[in-house]
């Protein structure tokens, strides 16, 4: 909300040093990464190396010093973000999917899973943040094109606070893929700002001899003001003023600028936004006619120069039918609905592509020679898996590097080495077929996923073993290309020519284990140490706002209480209760403020306890004195209800004539017996000031009405008894001996009377009368 954008705007000016922003991207990188070092400068707060080489941040916890690593900081976020999630669905949270750069290399997206798993979420997918746009985009197209038709191309480009990227994506009904994508992970929103606060920086050291840099309080009120400066530029191409009191020294700063002023000053930024569209373009192979619709997101789309850019190098106007700060979150929101089995989703299927060319490399048998392959070109369908078949008579190690270097924003190539154990000679001293399947996974990280050694089973064996069939070629390669069932591939070395039937014999694949080193893995110790951190603060956290609600509370008691003293309870106290009564409340102000501004929680429970000793007999007699006229009115209309009944009663009213005169009787024996209550109560409490307790209680006047209605209400709302209406009395029934036969023809011939085997009402009941 708007109020808590500007909470936090406050927050990080007056606790600078302690307040951690802008941390996403130091995510799996070294202290010493050339980046962190860049970086390290533009902070307010203190980032220190971590025993493992990590990027460490050190902040004030519980009133001592504390050094968290980057995971440990996403992980409080996360739990945050939970904790608000669960208060608003009103159940437990424990499956997510969380957004990230399409440029995360392997380091970054496993860094980011273990901050997942120490706050105990289970990250369903680690999703691209243009891919997560593009489903965003997609699932509620009801026109796109049938699987079978030409795919509708859609460019998506978002420029958010630190970084640019683009990416085209092909859709038909219920199917979306990502063609590719490109990115300026350096250009963003922050990037304008740090124009115009450098800009300013100089025009108040020349004016008013004043150094913002010099404070970090004065450069960080700057950038607020200068990114407030740049979005109202984006909307009138006027002069805006830049006005900060009290800025340094007590001086206030004053500035101006306008949106061709602004334009001219980042023109080396709007330059480089073209650099990426193009290499999208070359990487995808198509032309701008291709081209449906370019959709923009991010806030720094907002700059009418940025979408200009984009709008003329596409030669279309750009579109914006997304939300712009809320796409990304939206498309995650949506793949984790169709991720969970708690939520029927239309189906919708998303195939990913990989950003950076990825290959292995492995040792030879000859010496000083290594072997090298592309297992996964850049764009390459994404989750994916292929089969590698080696011949090896010993373990071997592959190694995972990203083939092209200089594309990867990130220091190091490397992404681990795998050792394939256990691997063995054939009986006969031949080499053993190892099967090596690696992955890119949901996630869009890398890894040697299983490795399997095919051995030949004897006849006798294959009874009880599970077996395979399979063709032995005599060309031997020493790697070979296949794929999981769901993705076939052709041999880029192309489909060899028929040969004669090969002879076919029966094989095991034995698992074979296998080692993992990576370029950034924090260890199940570290991790695990990381978790029962994790959960000590979030129960720190639950008793810290368990202990400042209770302080608030009595801060709340104090300023409420005696506000009310001197206006609604003031008749309800005597003058002595209330001058001692106001110096306690002011006597516990002052020790909220000193003494008291850190005790423990059960130090303000009695502290408010013996304010309510006081506090309460005034408030209840206050209480009491509001609601006591209402309930007599209403005990006295409900007597006067029940006694105009009972006299009509006597009177031979029709209506209660029914009601029988005992149960009448205890109906006026109960409203005789209330209404002497409630004159000696009315009279007692005549007789009692403001300031005393009531002679009489609401609780007691509520139980005299209740006891009143049950006695007189069941018996006058009696229902009168139904009467039968008479039957004609037939004088045939009273023979007993009667038969038809017996009857003349003039009687034949006249209406029988239905009985319907009935004895006349005349038989059933005999009612004696004395004649006078």
């Amino acid at each position: 909300s708007p109020d808590c954008f500007k909470f936090l705007e406050i927050l990080q000016i007056t606790h600078a040093h302690n307040t951690v922003s802008n941390f996403k991207r130091f995510h799996g990188r070294a202290f010493n990464d050339p980046f962190v070092q860049k970086e390290k400068e533009k902070l307010s707060y203190d980032l220190v190396p971590m025993k493992n080489g990590g990027v460490g941040v050190k902040v004030m916890y519980m009133d001592e010093e504390h050094i968290f690593s980057v995971e440990q900081i996403s992980a409080m976020l996360l739990t945050k973000l939970k904790e608000t999630a669960e208060s608003n669905l009103k159940k437990p949270v424990t499956d997510c999917v969380i957004s990230v750069p399409s440029f995360f290399t392997d380091a970054e997206r496993r860094s980011l899973l273990d901050a997942a798993q120490i706050v105990g979420l289970n990250c369903l997918r680690l999703m691209n943040d243009m891919t997560a746009v593009a489903l965003n985009y997609g699932i509620y197209k009801q026109d796109l094109p049938a699987p079978e038709e030409k795919p509708r191309i859609v460019v998506f480009v978002d420029m958010g606070h630190s970084a640019f990227q683009v990416s085209a994506c092909a859709f038909n009904k219920s199917k979306l893929k990502v063609l590719g994508t490109a990115f300026d992970p350096f250009l963003g929103g922050r990037n304008f700002d740090g124009k115009l606060v450098d800009y300013f920086c100089a025009e108040i050291k020349s004016k008013y001899k004043l150094d913002p840099k010099a404070k970090v309080r004065a450069l960080l009120r700057l950038y607020q003001e200068c990114e407030k400066l740049k979005k109202l530029m984006s909307s009138n191409s006027t002069d805006i003023p830049l006005n900060i009191e009290c800025f340094m020294n007590d001086t206030d700063v004053s500035g101006k600028m306008n949106r061709s002023q602004f334009e001219e000053l980042c023109a080396d930024l709007l330059q480089r936004i073209e650099m990426p569209l193009l290499s999208l373009m070359e990487q995808t192979q198509l032309k701008v006619e291709d081209v449906t619709a370019v959709e923009i997101v991010g806030g720094a789309t907002r700059i009418p120069a940025v979408k200009e850019r984009i709008a003329k190098f596409f030669g279309k106007d750009v579109s914006t039918t997304l939300n712009a700060d809320e796409a990304i979150a939206r498309g995650c929101a949506l793949q984790c609905a169709i991720l969970s089995p708690a939520f029927k989703v239309r189906e919708f299927s998303v195939t990913d592509a990989t950003p950076f060319p990825i290959s292995l490399l492995w040792n030879t048998e000859a010496e000083d020679t290594e072997g090298v392959h592309e297992v996964f070109s850049r764009n390459h369908a994404a989750p994916f898996s292929k089969v590698l078949t080696f011949y090896r008579k010993g373990p071997f190690e592959l190694e995972a590097f990203y083939s092209d270097p200089n594309g990867v924003p990130y220091p190091e190539s490397k992404i681990g080495k795998y050792i394939i154990q256990n691997v063995a000679a054939q009986k006969d001293g031949e080499k053993s077929k190892v099967k090596v399947k690696v992955r890119v996974n949901t996630h869009g990280i890398f890894s040697v996923s299983t490795a399997s050694m095919v051995e030949p089973v004897k006849s006798e064996e294959s009874e009880d073993v599970n077996v395979e069939t399979e063709v032995e070629s005599q060309d031997q390669r020493p790697i070979e290309n296949s794929s999981d069932v769901k993705n076939k591939i052709p041999d880029k070395k192309g489909d060899q020519p028929p040969e004669a039937k090969k002879p076919k014999i029966k094989v095991k694949n034995v698992d074979l284990p296998i080692e993992a080193n990576l370029v950034w893995e924090l260890g199940k110790e570290l991790l695990n140490m990381y978790i029962e951190t994790e959960g000590k603060m979030i129960m720190q956290d639950k008793l810290e706002k368990e202990r400042n609600d209770a302080k608030n509370a009595v801060e709340e008691y104090v300023y409420e209480f005696r506000d009310k003293l001197s206006g609604p309870y003031e008749k309800f106290v005597c003058e002595k209760d209330l001058q001692g009564f106001s110096a306690l409340l002011t006597e516990t102000e002052g020790w909220l403020y000193e003494e008291g501004e850190d005790e423990a929680k059960q130090v303000y429970v009695d502290k408010l306890e013996d304010l309510k000793k006081l506090g309460t007999p005034i408030e209840t007699r206050y209480q009491e004195a509001e609601e006591r006229p209402k309930l007599l009115e209403e005990l006295g209309h409900r007597l006067q209800y029940y006694a105009t009944i009972a006299g009509e009663f006597r009177n031979k009213d029709e209506k209660y004539i029914h009601i029988d005169e005992m149960e009448m009787m205890k109906v006026e024996k109960c409203v005789s017996e209330v209404v002497e209550w409630m004159n000696n109560a009315v009279s007692a409490q005549a007789k009692k000031s403001l300031d005393q307790d009531p002679a009489v209680h609401s609780s007691e006047i509520k139980a005299k009405l209740q006891e009143l209605n049950n006695v007189c209400e069941p018996v006058v709302t009696q229902p009168k008894p139904k009467v039968d209406s008479p039957k004609e009395e037939n004088p045939l029934n009273e023979r007993s001996d009667f038969k038809p036969e017996d009857m003349g023809e003039d009687e034949k011939n006249s209406e029988m009377p239905q009985q319907n085997g009935e004895c006349h009402p005349s038989d059933q009941n005999t009612i004696s009368m004395d004649l006078d």
